[in-house]
């Protein structure tokens, strides 16, 4: 390189240099945390035009951008054909009998559930004094509706579908919790609900005869 022009020279370190920018600029875009998203060359699709969750879309006549189902439609793994399963009754009655088998898992299954969806008003032990009641009790805001105890002969006396309709749909002030709870766990949560009556009701013929005895 010693006979070429010094202006040849200097172009080439430039060439050179310029040519390790791009690189320099991956590297740091692969080792550098920032806010920004990266330079999106080919965007893939995953930069699509959409609409956020309850926003307006003036392209439907109500609206709304979130569609309601299609008529007639089921989601993929959400079909259940059995109707006192999906929805507590048979025909125009509520079911009287649990339309799957109920056992200890299913039980626990629903002392969990319970806890999570309905202790925080009801209470562990279903008399309608969960942390949440005994603090508006406290407040005295005149707009609390207090929740209902499971231990009053009206509920005691309910069928297990007008339950599970309860937990699905909600009733009076208590919101729905079809769309937080699966089928199943919602009949758990009736189960465990049953089981809590029982409970405060329960007489000698419910303990088992060899435990009779340590109640006397």
């Amino acid at each position: 390189m010693n006979g070429l022009p010094r202006w040849i020279i200097y172009s080439i370190v430039v060439l050179v240099t310029v040519s390790w920018i791009p690189l320099a600029l991956a590297l740091r875009a692969r080792t550098v945390r920032s806010a920004k998203p990266p330079l999106h060359v080919v965007t893939d699709m995953d930069n699509q035009p959409s609409y956020r969750t309850q926003k307006r879309n003036m392209m439907f006549a109500d609206r709304r951008a979130m569609r309601p189902q299609v008529s007639g439609t089921v989601a993929r793994g959400q079909l259940i054909s059995s109707d006192a399963l999906a929805f507590g009754k048979e025909g125009d009655d509520w079911v009287t009998a649990f339309p799957l088998p109920v056992d200890q898992v299913l039980l626990e299954r629903g002392r969990e559930r319970f806890s999570i969806y309905c202790s925080p008003c009801h209470g562990h032990s279903g008399y309608g004094d969960g942390a949440v009641a005994k603090r508006a009790d406290t407040l005295q805001e005149g707009t609390w509706t207090p929740p209902s105890s499971f231990h009053t002969d009206l509920i005691r006396s309910r069928p297990v579908g007008h339950i599970y309709n309860s937990i699905t749909h909600g009733i009076r002030n208590m919101p729905a919790y079809g769309p937080q709870i699966s089928v199943e766990d919602r009949w758990a949560v009736v189960a465990y609900v049953k089981a809590l009556q029982r409970s405060q009701f329960a007489g000698v013929d419910d303990v088992p005869s060899d435990l009779r005895a340590s109640l006397r």
